[in-house]
């Protein structure tokens, strides 16, 4: 606790709360906010019932104090949400300091915010041009409030505090066209969360903590191209405290933490929050406060807050992984209920202000005094995330990808699974005399023995994320995942064979385990399972026939590459070695890794983006940009093989030995003496897999910087193209992970 003694203007302990007082700004405050949701239920223009829910949070944080002037710097931010319970859509608006990029510009530098090297140096990119990312949005106008009443002006969103004790609150977003404008008058007395309103703060520190659980609300919500006439119930939070001397600012978040507030359909409200290190897992604090209906309190320490049963919703945007069904049990009150997510996808996104948090309306029912209850509550659950790094980041794609893969080709499968997994469903000719374990295990095992392993799946993320970047909804795009996923697995295993490969994702390649023939077929058939997929999708019917004339491009553009691939370029290198013409064989290979590596990728970014919305210029742009990462991607693993990967996943040498002309090599022959010309090569036609001659190749390569000049050339042609990109997307969460990810790519060891 930072704290030794409260402040003055904090309310004095075992006095009743003044509202007239304690509703303003805390001079002593560093931290402020007042926060609201509300249960509401109306009419809109058509005369068609509606049910929404919303939240709003107005913060106050003080960034530093004058040293000469002593007066304090403050920043503000918004953050609010309509929670659309009949279309179950979430509308997230983040509203943030003209300060923001200055300010993130400091967290980034402090190692604030973001933790991975590779995100943190894209964030810094857009902040340094003095934006910030979406979904965080700067204000247009000028932000404020008064010191003298509640009266606080964020660029025209407003909360105010009326003559007659109520409370207006008003938030717009034109360009979005959503907004809410609510009166609420409170219908019972303010009550203390913690010690007596003393709380635990997201940093340590000491605050102090009041609410009011009980109001009537009545006003409009405005939501697209809809006035809704609303009225219910209303939660009011206030919380100040993070009181710290001179100009300090606190340090870094180290909790996490899970919050509910449950109002009873019967009329009593409760509250509870559990706030844990983010690391260890370790207790920093929980209370739960119950309220009777003539506001009569009742606290406990002694409760749990749990996740029930395995219902978890991953975010496509942020890949994070929220539990939406809680049990909340005290036995001292006689408590024990259970509250489930209206609906799962009430994630909301920022970048500079926090992490990513889920906020959203629940159902509630259980057991209270004996008696059977029902309810409506909002959850906050924030800090509990794992994705700190880009490795982190992509074992959760892969985790993603795996599921969607289950779902398309499941190990257990019904009768219209089976259907449609070897024709379509509803017609049963086709599985007619067909043994559906066999069919598993000469079909399918093999394909799930490969993907089920993981992979990087960066191909599966270029989907998703190219629908996000254009402003899609990447979520609608969760059954893709295994589109690229079953492509790239196929292309494998048959690569595979023709390359003789013995490993793959660390195991044995599946030609090893289920025989070269079954491994060739069942390969194959991946890329017609992955249709499925696009078959199965709910999209436009000229779109989704756009998206089969894409599939089929790549998937004959890929193979186009892996005949040039096989074919080899044996044919050129009498007059490579003799004749020096190794900018032509460099060419010759840059044209297999286009067709193999690029090709794929770059269907895949179009179809993303055009599954979410973008214009011709901004897919053509994630095309190309893709295609530019496709090619360095090979480039890069071109040079690692070279250098050896970690791990154990391939042999070092492993092209050399299987005689095969790569980038860098193909590098090396534009640059080499015709004697060290001809030595490399007859290396290379041996074959050998004596690790002296191997090692002599890579010295030769090594001579001419040929696999550096590789890389080099890797990373100047993706900066190319992300040049291009650049301006043509808006910055964002996701445009950053995929800045990130370029510079990642090129940098790996394996």
């Amino acid at each position: 606790m930072l704290l030794k003694k409260p402040p003055k203007d904090w309310p004095a302990e075992g006095k009743r709360l003044d509202l007239e007082k304690h509703d303003l700004p805390h001079r002593s405050s560093s931290t402020e906010w007042w926060y609201m949701h509300a249960h509401l239920e109306g009419k809109n223009g058509k005369g068609e019932p509606r049910k929404l829910a919303m939240f709003a949070s107005f913060f106050l944080r003080l960034l530093e104090v004058d040293t000469k002037t002593g007066l304090p710097n403050y920043a503000y931010s918004l953050t609010w949400a309509i929670s659309d319970l009949d279309n179950k859509t979430y509308h997230p608006i983040s509203l943030v300091d003209k300060q923001a990029p200055k300010i993130g510009l400091e967290r980034l530098k402090e190692g604030d915010v973001v933790r991975d090297p590779y995100l943190k140096k894209a964030a810094l990119e857009v902040v340094k041009r003095g934006k910030v990312p979406f979904p965080d949005e700067m204000f247009s106008g000028e932000a404020g409030l008064s010191w003298e009443a509640l009266d606080i002006n964020y660029d025209g969103n407003r909360f105010t505090k009326e003559d007659d004790a109520s409370y207006t609150l008003y938030c717009n977003h034109s360009g979005k066209q959503q907004g809410i404008q609510l009166n609420f008058t409170p219908r019972c007395a303010p009550c203390l969360h913690g010690d007596k309103g003393v709380v635990a703060g997201v940093k340590s520190e000491d605050m102090f903590y009041y609410f009011i659980p009980k109001n009537d609300a009545q006003g409009k919500v405005f939501l697209q191209d809809e006035v809704i006439e609303v009225e219910g119930s209303l939660w009011y939070d206030h919380e100040f405290g993070c009181y710290i001397e001179g100009n300090k600012r606190p340090s870094k978040a180290d909790v996490g933490w899970n919050w509910i507030a449950i109002q009873f359909d019967h009329g009593e409200q409760v509250t509870a929050y559990d706030l844990r290190n983010d690391k260890t897992g370790a207790s920093k604090g929980a209370y739960l406060i119950a309220v009777d209906k003539e506001g009569n309190q009742q606290s406990s320490n002694d409760f749990s807050l749990t996740p029930k049963n395995n219902k978890r919703w991953t975010s496509l945007r942020t890949f994070n992984e929220y539990p939406t069904h809680w049990k909340l049990d005290c036995e001292a009150l006689d408590l024990k209920v259970e509250a489930s997510a209206v609906f799962e996808a009430q994630e909301f996104g920022t970048v500079l202000s926090k992490p990513a948090f889920w906020e959203g309306r629940l159902d509630v029912k259980g057991q209270w005094k004996g008696k059977e209850v029902t309810g409506k509550a909002y959850f906050e659950r924030s800090g509990f995330h794992k994705n700190e790094t880009l490795q982190d980041f992509f074992k959760a794609v892969s985790k993603e990808t795996l599921k969607s893969v289950q779902y398309i080709i499941p190990k257990a499968m019904d009768t219209e699974k089976f259907q449609e997994l070897v024709a379509v469903k509803g017609n049963t000719l086709w599985t007619q005399g067909i043994q559906r374990d066999i069919f598993y295990e000469a079909l399918i095992k093999p394909i799930r023995t490969i993907t089920d392993r993981g992979g990087k799946s960066w191909r599966s993320y270029a989907t998703v994320a190219c629908s996000d970047i254009v402003g899609g909804n990447a979520q609608l795009a969760k059954d893709w995942l295994a589109l690229p996923e079953l492509m790239h697995v196929g292309s494998l295993m048959v690569d595979d064979v023709q390359d003789k490969s013995a490993l793959r994702r660390g195991g044995p390649a599946a030609h090893h385990m289920f025989g070269e023939a079954i491994a060739i077929n069942s390969g194959s058939a991946a890329y017609f399972l992955g249709q499925i997929c696009v078959y199965i999708a709910d999209i436009d019917p000229e779109l989704k026939l756009d998206v089969y004339h894409l599939y089929f491009e790549a998937l004959r553009a890929a193979h186009t590459g892996q005949a040039m691939d096989l074919y080899g370029l044996d044919y050129l290198m009498d007059d490579v070695v003799e004749h020096g013409k190794g900018k032509l064989l460099v060419q010759r290979v840059k044209a297999i890794h286009r067709l193999k590596s690029a090709a794929p990728a770059s269907y895949l970014a179009r179809i993303g983006a055009m599954l979410g919305g973008g214009s011709k210029e901004q897919i053509e742009g994630l095309a190309n940009y893709f295609a530019a990462l496709g090619i360095s991607f090979q480039i890069i693993d071109d040079t690692l093989n070279l250098k050896g990967f970690k791990d154990g996943l391939k042999t070092k040498g492993e092209d050399i030995t299987a005689g095969k002309v790569t980038y860098p090599m193909a590098r090396a022959f534009s640059m080499l003496s015709k004697r060290d010309r001809r030595e490399l090569y007859s290396i290379m036609q041996s074959k050998t897999e004596d690790i002296k001659l191997i090692g002599r190749a890579i010295e030769l390569l090594d001579s001419c910087q040929a696999i550096d000049l590789a890389e080099k050339e890797a990373r100047s042609s993706l900066e190319a193209a992300w040049r291009t990109l650049d301006p043509l997307v808006e910055d964002s969460m996701v445009k950053i992970n995929l800045r990130a990810f370029s510079w990642y790519v090129l940098d790996r060891t394996y």
